[in-house]
């Protein structure tokens, strides 16, 4: 049954995975094997500005341990990694208040290049 959460969920797999993806160019080779993390949002209103902060939190964690997944020669080349995930799945997820969660946490508005591919 597809229902709007588990679409949610299924944007925010792919948010993260492609993220992971794209990251590792520079630092290795991502294969078949790479981490995909799915956030669950079954349980949650995102129309509640305090659901809204759980998905952020969930988004992160997921991020942080994807992207733990992998040896990065210097700390900075992880938190981009982490940083990148949480943009692409903000911005596939395309919910204002989730941005506006981001754009909080960050001081930045979600990258308009991540922004402009949500449709």
């Amino acid at each position: 049954m597809h229902t709007p959460a588990t679409g949610l969920r299924r944007l925010i797999t792919i948010a993260v995975f492609g993220t992971l993806i794209a990251s590792f160019g520079a630092v290795c080779v991502a294969d078949s094997g790479s981490p995909a993390i799915s956030v669950k949002v079954s349980d949650l209103d995102v129309s509640n500005p305090a659901h809204v902060l759980v998905l952020y939190d969930r988004i992160r964690a997921a991020a942080k341990h994807a992207c733990s997944f992998y040896w990065f020669k210097r700390d900075t080349d992880e938190a981009r990694c982490v940083h990148d995930s949480i943009a692409k799945a903000v911005a596939t997820v395309n919910q204002p208040a989730l941005s506006a969660v981001y754009n909080a946490k960050y001081r930045t508005p979600v990258p308009s290049t991540l922004a402009s591919q949500s449709r």
